[in-house]
């Protein structure tokens, strides 16, 4: 089990982990090892609460497609561990990011000098632009 919060567990099982070779230089050893990692988790399946599914569902986020999948790929490392180790934070660290309640805004009033430098900013404008028109001789 994998401790996304103090309360909230995600169990390893579910986790999907694929090892495909990696991209880019490297030389002989990118062409016959596969180091690079792809981990896959249903959000429907995930056994998560309710609210946590739906929040990573809203979320817009690259790695989670529509038919409600997280996939997340590494390649950092030349090492298949240590590409493990790093999707798994990735994962972690985005479960995470969607646990925490966002702030409710507040709505809140434009003070009454902020109101009249405004206004003066305005009229400023208005008389700037009046000087540059012609003038008109009737």
């Amino acid at each position: 089990m994998l401790p996304i919060t103090a309360d909230i567990y995600l169990d390893e099982e579910l986790l999907n982990w694929q090892f495909v070779r990696a991209s880019g230089p490297g030389g002989q050893h990118v062409n016959k090892v596969s180091t690079a990692v792809l981990l896959q988790l249903d959000i429907r399946q995930s056994g998560l609460p309710d609210w946590l599914q739906q929040r990573l569902l809203k979320l817009a986020d690259h790695r989670i497609s529509q038919s409600g999948k997280i996939t997340i790929k590494c390649q950092q490392s030349r090492s298949q561990e240590q590409n493990r180790e790093l999707a798994l934070a990735q994962l972690l660290a985005l479960l995470q990011s969607v646990t925490k309640t966002p702030k409710k805004r507040l709505a809140t009033k434009p003070s009454y000098s902020s109101q009249q430098k405004r206004l003066q900013s305005k009229k400023q404008q208005g008389q700037t632009k009046a000087l540059r028109q012609q003038k008109r001789f009737d």
